[in-house]
């Protein structure tokens, strides 16, 4: 691919406004050598103002979603994408968010530009656990984990009951939730089924790729290895 294409792909404009990259000599080489628009150089050695170009196509990569951020494009208000650098918004393929957080929820979530990967994270067959901390308005009552766990329960307005899903106690009012799907408003839907009222909820993990180990604050992200990605589905 043309380096032209390659950095307009990446978001970092129009073709017409790469080439003035170019012709203003921002585009050089990690040795600080000026590149051309026909040069053929490895990727990993492009700089633009003395900084490595974003990771290519297949990027995936996490953020800590903070409370009061939508998961859109287009929403009023403050966006995930806000987050991110704004060049991320112009990649081609299109970063997306791999499912979403609303806008009271916090903590993990995952962004790729890569079709495939984003279809077998969210697909039902994959069956990847999600956990979710919970902080809730009442105290438990005590049957919550053995109604979740049953694979019998029926959602509000839906025909189909829910997989099983495991509860830990974690307090009177805190839970910590693992489950396999992702239907709208799930967890809060599920304590309200039991007559209870989440205050707070936050993703810590996807699989096997947890939270607090990527050690990210609040708003912060991070592309994601290889071995990262890989701890999705393990």
């Amino acid at each position: 691919m043309k380096l032209v294409k390659l950095i307009a792909n990446l978001g970092y404009g129009s073709r017409k406004q790469v080439m003035g990259l170019f012709r203003e000599g921002r585009i050089t080489d990690a040795d600080g050598e000026v590149l051309y628009s026909d040069d053929q150089v490895a990727h990993e050695r492009i700089r633009i103002d003395g900084e490595p170009l974003d990771p290519p196509q297949g990027l995936l990569l996490a953020l800590n979603k903070p409370t009061g951020y939508t998961c859109s494009t287009r929403d009023a208000g403050r966006l995930v994408y806000d987050l991110l650098p704004p060049r991320f918004r112009l990649r081609q393929p299109v970063l997306s968010s791999v499912g979403r957080l609303d806008r009271d929820t916090s903590g993990l979530l995952l962004f790729t530009d890569d079709g495939k990967l984003l279809h077998r994270i969210i697909s039902r067959k994959s069956a990847i656990e999600k956990v979710y901390e919970v902080l809730l308005a009442e105290d438990l009552r005590g049957d919550e984990g053995d109604l979740f766990a049953a694979g019998t329960l029926l959602l509000d307005g839906e025909t189909t009951p829910l997989a099983p899903a495991a509860l830990e106690v974690l307090g009177p009012c805190h839970a910590r939730l693992s489950l396999s799907e992702g239907r709208y408003h799930q967890v809060r839907r599920m304590f309200a089924a039991t007559g209870n009222a989440v205050t707070g909820l936050k993703r810590v993990a996807i699989g096997r790729l947890r939270l607090d180990e990527l050690q990210l604050a609040a708003g912060d992200w991070r592309a994601l290895d290889a071995s990262e990605a890989q701890r999705i589905f393990d």
